[in-house]
């Protein structure tokens, strides 16, 4: 890229990018949501979700150690505590975190709690990916790192789509179950619209915003892997890695039918 685009034109590419790239596209996704797996399936992605989400606040914690302003760290901190929750205090009541919310959306599908805590089961693609994450907010530039997450963008009609779709589709699947995404649209569009308006402001240089779009589709890549994953273990051809996951294992004796 030789010419620096005008703010409309940035922005209209950064868009772009998640209508080509985002990862509501994936045959996984479009089967989570369509009803077409099976519980051990849903099972599956449940467990290996949780993996990306027990790292969304250590890799915004490396993003807020970065940062410069008391303004721009206020900002940032309430990422880690919508996922990491907040004890009671000054009158404030407690506040359940995004972790806590996937660990009953994993108990909803009768996985047991201590095996998914400890990430035994994670497939190799899946941690792969994700520390690749985290890694690129350790390395790449504070602009680049704040850029790779404007995949929130794309995210909150995406999640009202796959609520309603695993709502529809699957008996084993309840409104409780799916709690951890109840304020994630709210929470994602203004997570979403502070990194925009940053990444507008910041990439000043042809190069620079160059490397906000190349952080995006960096994002969208390690969305896209995740499923890769997920789809080549236990959709198709269904070969399962040895230490991983096996259906029928590690679910609560008890689980909801």
């Amino acid at each position: 890229m030789t010419a620096m685009m005008d703010r409309e034109a940035f922005e209209a590419a950064l868009r772009q990018i998640g209508a080509e790239r985002y990862h509501h596209l994936h045959p996984f996704q479009q089967m989570l949501q369509n009803g077409q797996l099976s519980r051990e399936q849903v099972q599956a992605w449940a467990l290996n979700r949780y993996y990306y989400q027990s790292q969304i606040p250590v890799k915004d914690s490396h993003i807020l150690a970065r940062l410069q302003t008391t303004e721009l760290r206020r900002e940032w901190r309430q990422r880690i505590i919508d996922h990491d929750g907040q004890e009671a205090s000054e009158g404030q009541p407690a506040q359940r975190g995004g972790i806590e919310k996937w660990i009953a959306l994993t108990d909803g599908v009768g996985l047991d709690r201590a095996y998914v805590e400890s990430g035994a089961g994670i497939l190799p693609g899946t941690r792969f990916a994700v520390d690749a994450y985290v890694h690129f907010v350790q390395e790449k530039t504070l602009l680049e790192a704040i850029a790779s997450s404007l995949t929130e963008l794309f995210s909150p009609n995406v999640i009202g789509t796959r609520v309603r779709g695993m709502l529809e589709h699957y008996d084993f699947i309840s409104r409780e179950t799916l709690a951890y995404f109840d304020k994630r649209p709210v929470q994602a569009k203004r997570d979403s619209d502070f990194a925009l308006e940053y990444c507008l402001e910041n990439a000043r240089r042809p190069e620079e915003q160059e490397a906000v779009l190349n952080a995006l589709r960096f994002k969208c890549h390690v969305l896209w892997a995740q499923l890769d994953a997920l789809c080549f273990a236990y959709v198709a051809p269904g070969l399962t890695p040895a230490d991983a996951w096996q259906p029928g294992t590690a679910e609560k004796e008890n689980p909801r039918s």
